[in-house]
């Protein structure tokens, strides 16, 4: 049980949040199958990624991790080996989805399990597609849920309409389909984060995209190159709602990701009036590009966040609610299906944990409405984030603004992608 800072009244300074998740998960993983030697410089050292670097060395890659750079010792996809243990990915979908791609087209077999969470996160989605391109998968109820057993090889090309829109299906098949036999070309039903295209033109291969469709061509061979990973946008996201909902306040947060798939969180806190001030600093020409954002108390109003600018924003929906009881209206949150398949069904569990504190929030069957301006606070209130690491984010930031003591079971899930999160937190207070 850990006590929450309180009733705040300003909030000022500047911090680094740590790099990105989705990107320092994906130069792991290209590192480990690229000829070459690859640096990573500002790689997210949270549990996911390190579950991530940990499965490559159980399939035999050589990784270093030093103080400022991870070094990966890439030897291509055909120095990757069968491992004698069972991959554990525990708390993260990236790395299991992911490395399904990868491992769907290499001759050996391999074993993945993770933690509770991840035995409930469904994974047809993933294994259906990989299967009909010839891997050889089974698992609890067919492959919909680990433990799961996986042999590939002799993968080849298909066409493939995603019937979700999830960018780790996607890169899922990007990496089966660079070893595949022929082409493979993926439909999305919306845009979908789009790093693991940026990152197979880093590593010297190709990819095409047209609108809505992704194409590569098997056979593919790519080199080790040097990665820097900008700042994660969805750990910037709780600092930037916690300066927009309190007084007196004023934060700047430097070199984050400005990659247009993941800057949906900007364009509506924009929308609801948020002070944001962005000053591009996209040097060298990097592949990810980057900046820093200014963010400032501000008054807010209700909007309504649908269709396309889900995908652009899914990760950052918990701390937008806490942002909606905050602004005079009522913001209205669907389409947002794929929130019910998270670490937590994030839609229950944010109505739930916010309702405690006082929020005039409803859950619907594909997303929330939220009723604002709405004081926040609670009589010695207990909240948890059910070990959701962006759950236990928000309620932090929502703590913030509570008039009474709030306490939160299960504060170390938040390690997962922000181990300094509340070292960083208490820098602004």
């Amino acid at each position: 049980m850990k006590k929450l800072r309180t009733n705040v009244s300003g909030l000022t300074g500047t911090i680094h949040v740590p790099g990105d998740k989705s990107i320092s998960h994906r130069s792991i993983m290209f590192g480990a199958i690229a000829e070459g030697v690859t640096k990573v410089t500002n790689f997210l050292l949270g549990e996911d990624c390190i579950n991530t670097l940990n499965c490559f060395r159980s399939l035999g890659v050589e990784i270093e991790v030093g103080k400022n750079e991870i070094v990966i010792y890439g030897q291509g996809l055909a120095g990757l080996t069968e491992s004698k243990d069972i991959l554990n990915v525990g708390n993260s979908g990236t790395t299991i989805r992911l490395i399904l791609g990868i491992l769907a087209g290499r001759p050996f077999h391999s074993c993945l399990i993770g933690d509770n969470s991840i035995g409930r996160r469904p994974m047809t989605r993933v294994t259906t597609p990989l299967k009909e391109m010839g891997a050889v998968i089974d698992g609890r109820n067919g492959g919909e849920f680990t433990p799961l057993s996986i042999r590939g090889g002799n993968l080849r090309g298909i066409e493939y309409h995603l019937p979700v829109a999830s960018a780790q299906v996607k890169s899922a098949l990007l990496f089966a389909g660079i070893q595949a036999d022929g082409t493979t070309t993926i439909i999305e039903q919306a845009k979908t984060r789009d790093h693991t295209e940026r990152m197979i033109r880093q590593f010297g291969g190709k990819v095409e995209t047209n609108g809505l469709t992704v194409t590569v061509e098997g056979g593919q061979r790519f080199k080790g190159t040097d990665v820097y990973v900008p700042g994660d946008i969805s750990s910037a996201a709780f600092f930037l709602v916690a300066a927009a909902i309190i007084q007196n306040a004023e934060v700047t947060l430097k070199n984050v990701g400005l990659n247009p798939t993941r800057t949906g969180i900007l364009d509506v806190m924009k929308e609801m009036g948020a002070d944001i001030t962005i000053i591009d600093r996209n040097v060298n020409n990097a592949h990810e590009p980057f900046g820093d954002i200014i963010v400032r108390s501000s008054h807010l109003k209700g909007t309504v966040i649908e269709g396309k600018m889900i995908p652009r924003l899914i990760d950052e929906i918990p701390i937008i609610a806490l942002l909606a009881t905050q602004a005079e209206g009522t913001t209205v949150i669907k389409d947002a299906h794929e929130l019910k398949v998270k670490e937590t069904n994030r839609i229950d569990t944010v109505v739930r944990e916010l309702s405690k504190l006082g929020a005039n929030i409803k859950a619907t069957d594909d997303g929330m409405t939220i009723t604002g301006k709405t004081t926040l606070g609670g009589d010695r209130t207990t909240v948890s984030s059910f070990g959701d690491h962006r759950i236990g984010m928000m309620l932090a930031i929502a703590a913030l603004i509570c008039t009474d003591d709030v306490y939160m079971e299960q504060a170390d899930a938040i390690a997962v992608s922000y181990p300094a999160f509340f070292t960083d937190l208490h820098q602004l207070l």
